[in-house]
């Protein structure tokens, strides 16, 4: 099964480990912060409504940070935006665990949701364009399985901290240990470099004295591919947040566990994500990327009402769990490797950016919206959850059927087809630097 990363060059292989060790540490930050929902309602006594929008407002901060990360993704390189993304997410997610008050707590996280928006942007952009094209799904797929390795990580501190801490100091030291792996990403960071299909791109756009206009993606030639996968990332990314932001609290209430429990059945979750992952990333080389998204999007229409409406049952819980976690996540694993083929180099790291974030943005008002449904008795908690995550698959069904297929597409051979004509961001630079050359 791993024989395609045996087959890696060196820089293959260093960007696949700075990457995979920096989306587990994202991964770890996002989902520590559902574990302490329920320890902060109690402890600084907000409703459900208010602790929905510390989850949302990081989110929705990461989708601009993400955007941003992903324009200078364009302009200064996929690395150095990397590791300025890791360093600023680091140092808001500690400041997260020093926070005294709900307004505290609040403005940290959107400053720490910059940070991780961005670090998913840079590193699928520079993942897509190093890894060779018969092992992008492979590689870019296996990467997305960090996520699991930091969702574990988190259900497993979870447990250890609340059962030997108070729940009033173990929150904070949620977030202090949670960004200690950061500094492993930057120490694997430093034998990667740019990608060469960019530092083509670049030399070709200094020779000509072309700047890319980022709002290029806009543009009528791009438009249409930005705003399906924007409608793509909407549902992968609104369908987990659904489940994923409440579910530690519904395992709470409706299996009524104690938050050592909870650890461990979110555990399970993680182990089934992690085997989704996995083979959802061999699965969109082999099926192609558009029957990998429709597979899970029925999956996940199937394995979320199983999940949320089964009586606790011990180990039939324990297995349905692990199902929804296979399907819940594992459908993230094409996202990467599609995203960076259906953009060309010049805006792959904006379009990318965009589309993802826009997803994350959008998609982040499904966790606030589960609260204020319940907040109003309007829905109980898993009637909320189900009606928002069913809902959101809508949305990547609609988008994947009007996308064409790219698997094993050749970066090199989209530029070149896609570049010409070329954007109108482009055209207005050429044509401004044609009149200066022009009259000099």
């Amino acid at each position: 099964m791993f024989q395609w990363y045996r087959e890696l060059g060196a820089s293959e292989r260093k960007t696949f480990q700075a990457c995979f060790l920096g989306w587990a540490t994202d991964a770890l930050d996002t989902q520590l912060f559902s574990f302490l929902i329920p320890t902060l309602v109690a402890v600084w006594a907000i409703s459900n409504s208010e602790a929905g929008w510390l989850g949302t407002s990081a989110l929705l901060s990461s989708s601009v940070g993400g955007w941003i990360a992903g324009i200078l993704c364009d302009r200064i390189g996929r690395v150095v935006v990397m590791k300025l993304a890791i360093a600023w997410f680091t140092v808001f997610t500690i400041a997260s665990g020093f926070a005294n008050s709900y307004e505290q707590l609040l403005v940290a996280r959107i400053l720490s949701g910059i940070g991780f928006g961005g670090e998913w942007a840079a590193g699928a952009v520079l993942m897509g364009e190093i890894i060779r094209p018969a092992y992008r799904g492979k590689a870019v797929g296996n990467v997305q399985s960090a996520y699991a390795v930091g969702y574990g990580f988190a259900a497993l501190l979870s447990s250890v901290l609340f059962a030997v801490m108070p729940p009033e100091n173990a929150w904070r030291w949620m977030f202090w240990i949670g960004a200690l792996p950061a500094f492993a990403v930057f120490w694997t960071l430093r034998g990667v470099g740019e990608p060469d299909v960019f530092l083509a791109m670049k030399r070709s756009l200094q020779t000509r004295g072309v700047r890319i206009n980022p709002l290029a993606i806009f543009n009528r030639r791009y438009l249409g591919t930005t705003i399906l996968c924007s409608l793509l990332a909407l549902g992968i990314q609104g369908g987990g947040f659904s489940i994923l932001i409440w579910l530690p609290t519904f395992l709470k209430s409706h299996y009524q566990l104690s938050s050592v429990s909870v650890g461990y059945y979110i555990f399970v979750l993680t182990c089934g994500s992690f085997v989704g992952y996995i083979c959802a990333a061999h699965l969109c080389d082999t099926i192609g990327r558009r029957r990998n998204f429709f597979l899970f999007a029925v999956l996940n229409w199937i394995m979320i009402p199983a999940f949320i409406y089964a009586p606790p049952l011990g180990v039939v819980s324990l297995i349905l769990i692990f199902l929804l976690g296979f399907s819940l996540l594992g459908i993230y694993s094409a996202l990467g490797p599609y995203f960076t083929e259906l953009f060309p180099s010049v805006i792959r790291g904006s379009g990318q950016a965009f589309a993802y974030n826009f997803g994350r943005a959008v998609g982040a008002f499904c966790p606030a919206i589960v609260g204020m449904l319940t907040t109003a008795n309007l829905l109980q908690l898993r009637e909320a959850m189900a009606a928002c995550a069913m809902l959101a698959y809508v949305f990547v069904v609609i988008a994947v059927a009007l996308l064409p297929e790219t698997n094993g597409r050749d970066l090199s051979d989209v530029d070149a087809d896609m570049v010409a004509p070329e954007p109108q961001g482009i055209n207005k630079a050429r044509r401004a630097s044609a009149i200066q050359e022009k009259e000099a």
